[in-house]
């Protein structure tokens, strides 16, 4: 059932979602893994500032300052810099390298495999990640997630919101953008793609960034769906 908005012409084909919030919870996972192999240390505050740089880390590289660098390489230098301030600059290089791996560990959302398994059921359903392709194969492997491939921006040679990241999704399909729907928690990413004739569908995580940092999850009359979270999201599009 859709929330007060105009039900779209035809139903997708293929469902590309965004991962990080969306799909996993990266804030609950580190912060859980943090404190438990480091009790001492802020959990909540490194696995915030961990991620606030990731979108200067990426626009280094959307910028053309720097050639392509894949999120592991991009995650392990943010999380060089932060680990002075946290009490952690004397990890060895092992014990990095392995803290850096939580973001292939991270944790589904409680509904998110039920849900992307009742959506692959009528549709092929992928990531579009800006999670490069060994993170996202040992995320999927690890937490169950049931994705008929594993679509990354790595293979784009570009971070989202560059139009080479939607537009590359679609062509790899063999696809009209109006085929696709693009379902995230943040709504830049549906409006990049909604501008690049994608559809979208707004996905509710209002605790994305912990319970003491509820994010505004009001309905955009602009995506033509909108769902507590992905479950909601398969009732809608499989009309149960």
């Amino acid at each position: 059932m859709m929330t007060g908005m105009n039900m779209p012409a035809a139903q997708p084909r293929l469902i590309v979602f965004d991962v990080f919030g969306t799909v996993v919870d990266w804030h609950g996972s580190i912060v859980k893994e943090v404190s438990e192999r480091f009790p001492s240390v802020d959990a909540n505050g490194l696995a915030l500032a961990w991620r606030a740089g990731y979108q200067p880390a990426m626009q280094g590289v959307r910028s053309g300052a720097r050639g392509w660098v894949r999120l592991d390489v991009l995650h392990r230098e943010i999380l060089d810099g932060l680990l002075p301030r946290f009490g952690l600059g004397g990890l060895s290089e092992a014990e990095r390298a392995d803290l850096n791996r939580v973001w292939h560990r991270l944790d589904p959302w409680p509904d998110s495999v039920a849900g992307l398994t009742r959506l692959r059921s009528r549709f092929t359903i992928a990531p579009l990640s800006n999670g490069n392709l060994a993170l996202l194969t040992a995320m999927a492997k690890r937490a169950g997630l049931p994705w008929d491939c594993v679509l990354s921006t790595e293979v784009f040679q570009a971070y989202k919101p560059d139009p080479r990241t939607y537009l590359g999704a679609v062509e790899a399909f063999g696809l009209q953008p109006g085929e696709v729907l693009m379902a995230a928690a943040h709504q830049d990413d549906l409006d990049a793609a909604r501008s690049h004739g994608l559809m979208t569908a707004y996905v509710e995580r209002p605790w994305e960034f912990g319970r003491q940092r509820p994010k505004d999850v009001t309905p955009s009359p602009d995506n033509p769906w909108h769902a507590r979270d992905i479950g909601h999201l398969a009732d809608q599009l499989l009309g149960t």
